[in-house]
């Protein structure tokens, strides 16, 4: 009986497959790698050519399938949008889509991140790909590469774990940044976040390299104290440059938002890279 229902499970699953359109599979990459995005982060990434409406109707179709699930969180005002993550057919869609031969995590579990305090984490970074995606579409900009926060954790996490890792140019001919992103939710104290940059003077000596490091952190306090904090820190091996994610959000991180920690005026990426 149980072969019959794997036979019958593998049998709908490749059928499924076959109804899958390219932009599908780019929402399903998406949702496995950041674990949990809202329709607006989804709709900016994956659907900005095509009206809003026709957004909501195809995640609302790969929900019915079972590749998607989604929650709303409670606010104490308004609504929240849909917050959407990989139903149990979509962790394997994943996993064929990454030539894995099973899924990382069990299918049908991420939905249990609606109840985790990393929620608010996974989101903000999440929308912080979303920003440098809509930057680099808009101004001409590259984004040649983003890592995941799983990704860099594989790659460096002998010395570093940082939220994110990216390569940027402003145009095809300019200097590349590579920079990684440290996403703070204004939470932990400003020392230990200072704490962080000693793995990255390691990881720099490691590898005989500039590691260029960026914050996003929620206020324009936050930032002020933070620069202070992390300014005795910095060397020319370890640069760090912060933003808040007001600012990341309009004009935007190709922009001239980003402040040194030793000083108050802002540079864009281009900047920073030079």
């Amino acid at each position: 009986m149980s072969t019959t229902t794997d036979d019958e499970t593998i049998t709908r699953r490749g059928e499924l497959a076959r109804l899958l359109t390219d932009r599908d599979r780019a929402v399903i990459a998406s949702l496995g790698d950041h674990r949990v995005m809202t329709t607006h982060h989804l709709a900016a990434l994956h659907f900005h050519d095509v009206a809003s409406q026709q957004a909501r109707r195809r995640l609302l179709g790969l929900h019915r399938r079972g590749v998607l699930d989604r929650f709303r969180p409670h606010l104490p005002r308004g609504g929240a949008p849909w917050h959407w993550v990989l139903g149990a057919d979509g962790e394997h869609i994943y996993a064929d889509i990454h030539a894995m031969d099973k899924p990382a995590q069990r299918p049908g579990s991420r939905i249990l991140i609606a109840h985790s305090a990393k929620l608010g984490h996974a989101l903000g970074l999440a929308g912080c790909h979303v920003e440098f995606v809509k930057a680099a579409r808009s101004s001409g900009a590259r984004l040649l590469r983003w890592r995941t926060e799983a990704d860099c954790a594989r790659r460096w996490g002998a010395h570093i774990r940082p939220d994110a890792y990216l390569r940027w140019a402003e145009t095809e001919h300019a200097p590349v940044l590579e920079a990684f992103l440290e996403y703070d939710n204004g939470t932990e104290p400003h020392f230990r976040v200072a704490r962080k940059l000693r793995g990255y003077t390691d990881h720099a000596a490691a590898h005989a390299r500039t590691d260029h490091v960026l914050f996003v952190v929620p206020t324009a306090a936050r930032e002020s104290g933070l620069a202070r904090a992390l300014a005795s820190h910095t060397t020319p091996a370890v640069t760090v440059h912060l933003t808040t994610t007001a600012l990341l959000h309009a004009p935007g991180p190709a922009a001239a938002i980003w402040r040194p920690a030793h000083d108050t005026g802002r540079l864009t990426p281009g900047d920073i890279a030079t």
